[in-house]
């Protein structure tokens, strides 16, 4: 039987078919970029856990969570509030987006933008780097290592940071020395249940080698100070924001909250 995940990138494949026969070119744009936004670096020089704050209106797991606001608005609340980066979801069956939600947001912050999608092929790096993402997710249970250690060369080659999404202990072999950044989803992508000792159970495997980001699920000040302390430097969370009817006042609050 399939999952989730099996239909995502089913859906996927046919939406990069289609994009490579549009023939695009997206050279100008890549090259006429900023490269100064580095996640990487806003977490490093944080002194209190880096909130990656995610713009989403929906998921297969939980429908519609938030069509009342504009990501452009929310993502600018954001840097207000203090997150070191925004995420912002670009698939749009099944999780409402676009790639104008980056489009739009990039003209209103200075924050690094995570292009939060299901990249299967280097033409998607091309395209987040030309729409202004700064930054490419890529889902270890969805690639192969050759195919991370490839479009984590290609994304690098034209001024993308990487992170890599695991979500269970032997995803850590698919790991490439060359990404950015090491993500432990606390949702299983093929049920979408939620274990936070997920995170603590990996974070052990993962040393210092990377730096270590804890995704999905996250509510709780007291569980993200825990897993801050734990080793975790960055925190990506969205619902928690995007289920209320002013995101970026919630997000304000869980970080001053954070900081106290």
């Amino acid at each position: 039987m399939s999952t989730i995940l099996d239909n995502i990138i089913c859906n996927k494949k046919n939406e990069v078919e289609r994009l490579l026969k549009a023939n695009i070119d997206f050279s100008k744009q890549i090259t006429s970029r900023n490269y100064d936004r580095s996640i990487v670096k806003n977490i490093l020089s944080s002194n209190t856990p880096g909130i990656i704050a995610e713009f989403k209106r929906q998921s297969p797991s939980k429908g519609i969570i938030n069509s009342q606001v504009m990501a452009e608005q929310v993502v600018k609340q954001y840097e207000e509030a203090g997150a070191v980066a925004a995420s912002i979801l670009t698939d749009h069956k099944y999780f409402g987006g676009s790639i104008e939600d980056i489009i739009n947001s990039r003209k209103k912050t200075q924050l690094p933008i995570l292009r939060k999608d299901f990249i299967i092929d280097p033409i998607q790096i091309d395209q987040a780097a030309a729409i202004g993402a700064d930054v490419i997710l890529l889902i270890a249970s969805a690639l192969t290592k050759k195919e991370i250690y490839r479009l984590t060369q290609h994304a690098q080659q034209i001024g993308l940071e990487v992170l890599l999404e695991v979500h269970e202990e032997k995803e850590l072999e698919k790991a490439c020395s060359e990404i950015d950044l090491l993500g432990v989803n606390n949702r299983d992508l093929h049920t979408f249940n939620i274990d936070y000792k997920r995170s603590k159970k990996l974070l052990s495997k993962i040393g210092s080698d990377f730096i270590a980001i804890s995704e999905s699920g996250l509510s709780q000040t007291e569980v993200v100070s825990d897993l801050y302390t734990s080793g975790f430097k960055g925190f990506l969370m969205g619902e928690n924001f995007m289920k209320t009817t002013d995101p970026g006042r919630t997000c304000k609050e869980f970080i001053q909250e954070l900081k106290s």
